[in-house]
């Protein structure tokens, strides 16, 4: 298992880009809404992980909920996985709480699941499954 991305959950996306931009040097690689989520994503690929800015797009949207209680901040750490269903399944036969049960569809059209903070110390992490490269 390895990192995957960092998400920081910003109120402004285009603010925060241009902030990453301009003071680490980084360079955007991949913009999206990820409609499920309700969100719009940019990432910044580094070396082995990535740091995913992300922006609710809906007053309903968990990142925007998150933003508005705690201000912008890191919201999740995402390991990948090979094989999400059976990464799932080892973490409820070890009784691990989840938030997501079955995977849902994440940025890229990969599946996506979040372990809910009350199994791992108030922390909130998601496994990510990357789609099949073409």
């Amino acid at each position: 298992m390895k990192i995957d991305h960092i998400a920081i959950a910003v109120e402004n996306l285009d603010e925060a880009v241009e902030l990453y931009e301009r003071l680490l040097g980084l360079a955007v690689t991949h913009r999206e809404r990820v409609g499920d989520f309700d969100a719009d994503t940019a990432t910044f690929e580094l070396a082995g992980a990535a740091i995913e800015l992300v922006q609710g797009t809906s007053e309903e949207s968990t990142i925007r909920k998150f933003v508005k209680a705690r201000g912008p901040g890191i919201h999740h750490i995402a390991f990948a996985v090979e094989d999400i269903v059976q990464a799932l399944a080892d973490l409820k036969a070890k009784g691990v709480r989840l938030i997501d049960d079955a995977p849902r569809r994440g940025k890229g059209n990969s599946r996506v699941a979040f372990i809910h903070p009350g199994s791992t110390q108030k922390i909130l992490y998601e496994l990510v499954q990357p789609a099949p490269e073409k």
